[in-house]
């Protein structure tokens, strides 16, 4: 394959690159990123120097330099991951959302309109779904789509756009829905490793109202494997959900890294909920179980030691990143 990932700078993307490259020697990728304050070449080093690797710095709200990066590179496969993602800040400044999420993702579909022999897969979410009650069965690709957030409701448009340009177009397309993902290389203002970051400098984390949400945590190397799986193994026009076996609520996720870390709990401080929290994301992946052998490798409790043993290894590569995430959360301590 010769793929195009837009996003391939950012956490998801680049693990995805790294993961790719890896795993399937023989193809080719060129990664399209836009580098905003989430974009970091630095995810990148192991991949830096393969000769199948290529950078570009593109926007994907710029259609002529989205088409150059397709042509100039004959381009057959495209993964999507470009988006804008933090709530809080779709809370605070939602037209970047709407822009790059919704627009971004109409200009990808141009180009597979115009180039009906590539193939793309989209990469979504579970907030599209909307929030679970406790008693609720988890959410499948049959689920209502019900977004509470501006970032949920632009990824929820980017989906209905992709499903309509399958059935208008006939364009080759599959999409994902994922929960939250945690590992190596996370901006750490998400909730993983701003607790993780805050607790290594005995800093306090600032935790949403009691802590009691539920989110279905995903290891990153577990979702790029999802991913590899259907853009080989996938139905085309097929949706597919993504789990990792890792509901847990988020006072759980936070006393657990205060636990591998030996870092006492006065460390949380509990702060005014957010507007629209959703409360539960609980994900059944027994489609893509069924059809592609999708399986979480290990537990969460195994995955999150991996995770906070990799970031108190590595703060060179978080310590530069960590002031822009600590204006947020500071602005939640206070409050």
């Amino acid at each position: 394959m010769n793929l195009l990932v837009t996003g391939g700078a950012g956490f998801i993307g680049s693990n995805f690159i790294n993961y790719w490259l890896n795993h399937n020697k023989e193809d080719s990728i060129v990664n399209f990123d836009k580098l905003t304050y989430a974009g970091n070449l630095n995810n990148l080093k192991e991949s830096e120097n393969n000769p199948n690797y290529l950078f570009i710095k593109g926007d994907i709200c710029n259609f002529e330099e989205l088409v150059s990066a397709v042509k100039d590179n004959k381009i057959d496969t495209i993964v999507h991951f470009a988006a804008e993602s933090h709530v809080d800040r779709s809370i605070t400044g939602p037209a970047d959302f709407i822009r790059t999420n919704i627009n971004g993702t109409f200009n990808v579909l141009e180009v597979l309109r115009n180039n009906p022999n590539i193939r793309l897969h989209h990469i979504s979410t579970d907030e599209v779904f909307g929030s679970l009650a406790i008693s609720d069965n988890k959410f499948t690709e049959y689920t209502k789509y019900s977004p509470r957030s501006p970032y949920s409701a632009s990824k929820a448009s980017s989906d209905h756009l992709v499903r309509a340009y399958v059935d208008t177009y006939k364009i080759k397309a599959t999409i994902s829905n994922c929960s939250n993902n945690y590992g190596r290389y996370c901006y750490p203002e998400k909730l993983i490793p701003l607790a993780i970051t805050r607790a290594i400098m005995d800093e306090q984390i600032p935790v949403y109202a009691n802590g009691e949400q539920i989110r279905d945590w995903i290891h990153v190397e577990d979702h790029c494997k999802g991913i590899e799986l259907i853009l080989k193994k996938g139905n085309l026009g097929e949706t597919y959900l993504l789990g990792g076996n890792g509901e847990r609520q988020n006072i759980w996720i936070i006393k657990e890294i205060l636990k591998i870390l030996n870092k006492p709990e006065s460390l949380i401080k509990f702060v005014g909920d957010r507007k629209g929290h959703d409360f539960r994301y609980a994900i059944n992946y027994s489609k893509a179980e069924k059809e592609l052998g999708f399986m979480p490798l290990k537990t969460i409790e195994e995955r999150l030691v991996e995770t906070v043993t990799w970031y108190k290894n590595n703060p060179e590569w978080w310590e530069n990143l960590k002031k822009n995430a600590d204006d947020m959360a500071d602005m939640y301590l206070q409050s």
